[in-house]
């Protein structure tokens, strides 16, 4: 009977303590890894909505040369997806997940652009010219 309650010597195999720390150890690095990821996806959300805008400004320039100095002055209201100008051919392709919207005044133009999965908005004035300004409250239907 003694025999058979302990192991033979050729068998060989992991304590159920040692199982244990293992599921632990991986645990441990998953609660450290998810929120990281977590945090880069969020990153990479709000950058392309940033670049977004980027785009829909080249777009605007370009609009403005070929069209005898003038902004377009549609579309209006919140895209996603396209956000094409007026009758142009020019079509500004949006990231996944991105509202963008352009509102014309004048001989200038507001652009503001936020991913759903972001937190941050983005908004360029012509007027003021310069870089995008990064904002973490704006409405996108008036951009402001």
């Amino acid at each position: 009977m003694h025999r058979m309650i302990n192991k033979r010597k050729d068998e060989s195999g992991f304590t159920l303590i040692e199982l244990l720390v293992v599921v632990v150890i991986i645990g441990v690095l998953v609660a450290i890894a998810v929120p990281v990821y977590l945090n880069y996806r969020q990153g990479a959300a709000d950058k392309s909505a940033q670049s977004d805008v980027r785009g829909a400004i080249s777009a605007m320039e370009q609009y403005y040369t070929e069209n005898g100095n003038a902004y377009p002055t549609s579309p209006t209201g919140v895209q996603s997806a396209t956000f094409n100008l007026g009758t142009s051919t020019l079509k500004v392709t949006m990231s996944d997940k991105s509202k963008l919207n352009f509102i014309a005044a004048g001989s200038t133009y507001t652009v503001c652009a936020k991913n759903d999965d972001g937190n941050k908005f983005y908004r360029y004035r012509s007027s003021q010219g310069g870089s995008i300004e990064q904002l973490s409250t704006l409405t996108l239907t008036t951009c402001a």
